[in-house]
């Protein structure tokens, strides 16, 4: 809980001291740029499956998740245009196992344009922050930098670290850190598509294609295809629906993860 509230509380402190001038919101799999406006919910309902394959080595349960989670902005009138703050929460249980279930994420975000056209979008936070040490403190800070190339779509890139406890490879060594890169494009004002990569071959290594349908402006469904960098983790399927409670802050697809 102190490696939750001194994350939480950096946030806070470079949001208000820049503000002279979030399942955090993702793409598919790793986060996104975006950020949610201020008191605006969003909550999300995500799932991961093999469709009855086997996903862990040696005769292991199939890879079945659930994700429920929620995420608020609390950047204040004024400054959310430009300066970005997001908090949630997660509920996840994993192939029936909801023993350590609750996570926490939390993201600081400079918008695209904010100071001048050719300024990028930046965001910089931590998410999967858990409540038992060695369980699922898997603690993942990030940062990103996105850009809006016209009809090309935006391309994102950065980096993560994670518990290098449990963060790790097929072997057991620690593989806690890596590059985070992804493409996204709006086609309409209906659909949305997406490719995104997360480094590294422990269970978060993965790339992932999909799209989105929006069902309503505030309402939207996402299909994807995760293939692991880890062989021995069978690909999986993702089905994710998404309620947003107004709108957000950055005018691009983003929910939880």
């Amino acid at each position: 809980m102190k490696k939750i509230l001194g994350v939480l509380t950096v946030i806070f402190v470079l949001g208000f001291s820049g503000a002279a001038d979030a399942t955090p919101s993702t793409q598919i799999w790793i986060p996104s740029t975006d950020i949610q406006g201020f008191l605006v919910p969003h909550f999300g309902v995500d799932t991961y499956n093999t469709l009855g394959e086997k996903s862990i080595p040696n005769g292991g349960k199939g890879f079945n998740t659930i994700n429920y989670g929620l995420t608020v902005g609390i950047s204040p009138p004024g400054i959310s245009d430009k300066i970005g703050i997001e908090v949630g929460v997660d509920y996840r249980d994993v192939s029936g196992d909801s023993e350590n279930p609750w996570y926490w994420n939390a993201k600081l975000g400079l918008a695209e344009g904010a100071f001048g056209d050719i300024s990028p979008a930046i965001a910089v936070g931590a998410y999967d922050m858990g409540n038992k040490d060695g369980v699922n403190d898997y603690n993942i800070v990030y940062g990103l930098v996105a850009r809006t190339f016209g009809e090309l779509g935006r391309l994102s890139v950065g980096g993560f670290s994670g518990n290098d406890k449990l963060l790790l490879d097929g072997e057991g060594k620690k593989d806690n850190s890596g590059v985070l890169a992804s493409w996204d494009k709006a086609i309409n004002d209906k659909w949305w598509v997406a490719a995104d990569y997360m480094g590294g071959k422990s269970g978060y290594g993965a790339l992932t294609l999909g799209f989105c349908y929006y069902i309503l402006p505030s309402t939207s469904f996402i299909v994807g295809y995760d293939i692991y960098n880890n062989s021995d983790i069978k690909p999986t399927l993702t089905f994710q629906l998404d309620i947003n409670f107004d709108g957000l802050t950055h005018p691009h697809h983003a929910h939880k993860d």
